[in-house]
C-alpha cells in the first residue's frame, strides 16, 4: 500500500498529528479541539483542521453553528499503524511535546556576539 504525498505532508506537522490523535476514536468540535491545545489560537487550530480536511484525513459534520471532526480511517489506513505506534510510545510523546513547545516559541534568535576569550577558555577546559 503506497502513501500519498498529500497524506505525508499533512501528518508532517506535530500540531496536525496532535489533532488527529484527539479525533482518532471520537468526534470533537473545533472548539473542543482548540481547548485541548491551550497554547494555540482557535484560528491556528482552524487552519490545521482545514489542511487535514483538504488532505481528506478528517471527516467534517456540520450541526447548526458547530463543525465536528473525526479521523477518516479509510484515508489514514496507510499510516494508521505508524501513527498509533508513535502515540503509544512515551519517548515519542515527549518528542512531540518538545516540538510543539519549539513551534510555540518560534525560531531561536541567532546571536551575533562572539564569546569572549575568557568564555572560550572555560569551554575548552570542559
Amino acid at each position: 500500500m503506497s502513501i500519498e504525498p498529500g497524506v505525508l505532508a499533512a501528518i508532517a506537522s506535530p500540531r496536525r498529528r496532535e489533532i488527529l490523535r484527539l479525533v482518532w476514536d471520537r468526534e470533537l468540535s473545533a472548539g473542543d479541539i482548540a481547548q485541548a491545545m491551550p497554547d494555540v489560537t482557535f484560528g491556528a487550530v482552524s487552519l490545521q483542521l482545514r489542511a487535514l480536511a483538504d488532505a481528506g484525513l478528517v471527516e467534517t459534520r456540520i450541526d447548526h453553528r458547530y463543525r465536528f471532526y473525526r479521523a477518516n480511517m479509510e484515508a489514514l489506513a496507510p499510516v494508521r499503524e505508524l501513527l498509533e505506534r508513535m502515540w503509544s510510545d512515551a519517548l515519542w510523546r515527549l518528542k512531540v511535546a518538545a516540538e510543539l513547545e519549539q513551534t510555540r516559541r518560534g525560531p531561536r534568535p541567532q546571536s551575533s556576539r562572539r564569546p569572549s576569550p575568557k568564555a572560550m577558555k572555560r569551554r575548552q577546559k570542559k
